[in-house]
């Protein structure tokens, strides 16, 4: 029987800042942007002081300020989050070779060849990165990834959820449809638009229903995923679809000049991680957000896979060309897309 485990770090940003700056330990602290939240950003990780607030990942700064005037409020430092990181995927490495990282802070292991029952392994983990980091971690274990990241979540922080195949009515059927993987606010509302609040209220729909609601892909999931079904595999290696960067301006701008430098810089700055991951790209995106929040994207394919820096300018702004500047510019980005990993 398979046996998936789910690790999942607590608040890790807002973590890593109270260890290494124990004053702010029982104090709301706000991981994101530049760390000033009179300026445009979002929060990145906000410690369980600060939720009580209602304070939440992906949240504006200044929502976050309004919320919590007395948070302390600190910019996102990804060299030190980045090596913390590694520090904890090895440790994990050394439970499983079959381990798949999600971002820089969860991950997924196999641990159905391990010859110990899954508390003690879930135990010896928790052990190990909390005696390499000092941090604490959430840990679900359960027959498939998607029940797994649902069990990390159950008894957060610092806790262990075990769920079989037996628990789904019990456990799993009573938590809110935004609990599965998958649903975001768009289907929740949806789904919450039609009747269904809970993950046992969608269980009861039928597949056609929700075929005829979502079309063939997305139905077929919600119908499974309700019912805990996930036959997905652990991804130990993967090849990224696209590289991309984006600059959200301080204030809106209108000055082309200013618009064209900084475009300039991110065209530089994919053109450099393209080069420094052996990738070269076919297609370039410029994404352009407006003020009033309208976002445009424009596309140039070019003849063949490139990674220079020319190549890429140049079609860049072949795409901005057919943006029409009219009003003022909050987001600049550029994608490179269709990439070939170089012999």
């Amino acid at each position: 029987m398979r046996r998936i485990l789910h690790i999942d770090m607590d608040a890790f940003f807002a973590a890593i800042e109270q260890k290494r700056r124990p004053e702010l330990i029982g104090k709301p602290v706000v991981v994101g942007g530049s760390g000033d939240p009179a300026k445009r950003g979002v929060v990145s990780t906000a410690s369980y002081e600060a939720r009580r607030f209602g304070i939440h990942s992906a949240m504006p700064l200044i929502t976050a300020y309004r919320l919590c005037p007395d948070a302390v409020f600190l910019p996102v430092d990804y060299e030190e989050y980045s090596r913390v990181s590694e520090i904890i995927m090895s440790s994990l490495r050394d439970f499983s070779p079959v381990i798949e990282a999600v971002g820089i802070d969860e991950a997924f292991l196999d641990i159905s060849e391990i010859n110990k029952p899954p508390e003690e392994i879930a135990e010896e983990i928790k052990k190990r990165v909390k005696g390499a980091t000092g941090l604490t971690c959430s840990i679900g274990i359960a027959p498939n990834k998607l029940l797994a990241k649902i069990a990390s979540d159950m008894q957060k922080p610092d806790g262990l959820t075990i769920i079989t195949e037996n628990d789904i009515e019990t456990r799993i059927w009573p938590l809110a449809v935004r609990k599965l993987w998958g649903v975001g606010p768009k289907t929740e509302a949806y789904l919450k638009g039609i009747g269904i609040q809970t993950i046992g209220e969608l269980a009861s729909v039928s597949p056609d229903t929700l075929i005829g609601h979502f079309g063939e892909s997305h139905g077929s999931y919600l119908y499974k995923a309700s019912r805990g079904i996930d036959e997905s595999p652990l991804i130990t290696h993967w090849e990224p679809k696209s590289i991309s960067r984006e600059t959200t301006f301080q204030r809106d701008i209108n000055n082309f000049q200013i618009i064209a430098r900084n475009l300039i810089d991110i065209i530089r700055d994919v053109a450099d991680d393209l080069r420094q991951r052996g990738y070269k790209g076919r297609t370039v995106t410029v994404k352009i957000r407006f003020a009033d929040f309208k976002t445009y994207t424009r596309a140039k394919t070019l003849m063949k896979p490139t990674d220079s820096l020319n190549d890429i300018r140049w079609a860049a702004f072949q795409c901005l060309k057919r943006i029409e500047l009219k009003n003022k510019v909050r987001l600049i980005g550029v994608r490179v897309s269709g990439l070939e990993k170089e012999d």
